[in-house]
């Protein structure tokens, strides 16, 4: 999962990264507005953490821009304006969520976890396949309540395939999801990730199934 962080105070901003990486997730920022807009004209995020004071371009401007290309991305505004107008103007210009700095680091990470679940259609923190269970809060993986050991990036392509299960994900789309600004990522390391995953979900009874020319796709386990 690939985050755009657009702050421009740089300590608040790495360790912003720092607590986000830990996660699992892939980060990138911004430290002006026009920045941010232009990597969100180009790219594709799951989530945007947005900073209202930005120089060269308002927040709130980047948040405009980013609404009317039809983007449905999930926006997290991160401020210190706390007035009851901010609070609205941002919400009603298309925001998902909005905090106010100072913050708790554990509860923006939850936040940033409902805006994902959110914006790829989770409405409950577990996801269960027969004997495999997702706890999408603690982002660990189940078989039969034996928890199984994934790396950080095996479980960023598991994540994408099981938040979007029965609809095929190109590999191009999972290196976005999971490369960080300057990583060397590409689609064979994604090919040698779902190797590994269908070895350790042998026992799940569910598929990640090959589409030739077009990507992966990961199917329910068949009733018994």
């Amino acid at each position: 999962m690939r985050i755009l962080i657009a702050e421009d105070d740089a300590v608040l901003s790495d360790g912003l990264q720092r607590t986000l990486r830990q996660s699992s997730y892939a980060v990138e920022c911004a430290t002006t507005g026009d920045e941010a807009d232009a990597k969100l004209s180009s790219q594709t995020y799951g989530l945007v953490i947005l900073d209202l004071g930005l120089p060269r371009m308002d927040g709130l401007e980047v948040l405009r821009h980013l609404r009317a290309r039809g983007s449905r991305t999930p926006v997290l505004i991160l401020t210190a304006r706390d007035r009851l107008e901010d609070r609205v103007a941002g919400l009603d210009m298309g925001a998902d969520d909005y905090l106010v700095k100072p913050f708790q680091l554990a509860e923006l990470e939850a936040r940033v976890r409902a805006l994902i679940r959110r914006g790829q259609g989770g409405t409950g923190s577990v996801i269960e396949l027969g004997p495999l269970r997702y706890d999408m809060k603690g982002r660990r993986v189940f078989i039969r309540d034996e928890p199984v050991e994934l790396s950080a990036r095996e479980l960023g392509v598991f994540e994408v395939l099981v938040l979007r299960i029965g609809r095929v994900v190109s590999k191009e789309d999972l290196v976005a999801h999971l490369v960080d600004e300057g990583d060397g990522i590409n689609s064979g390391a994604i090919e040698v990730y779902v190797h590994r995953l269908r070895k350790k979900l042998e026992d799940a009874q569910v598929l990640i199934r090959t589409v030739r020319g077009l990507g992966y796709l990961l199917e329910k386990p068949r009733a018994s």
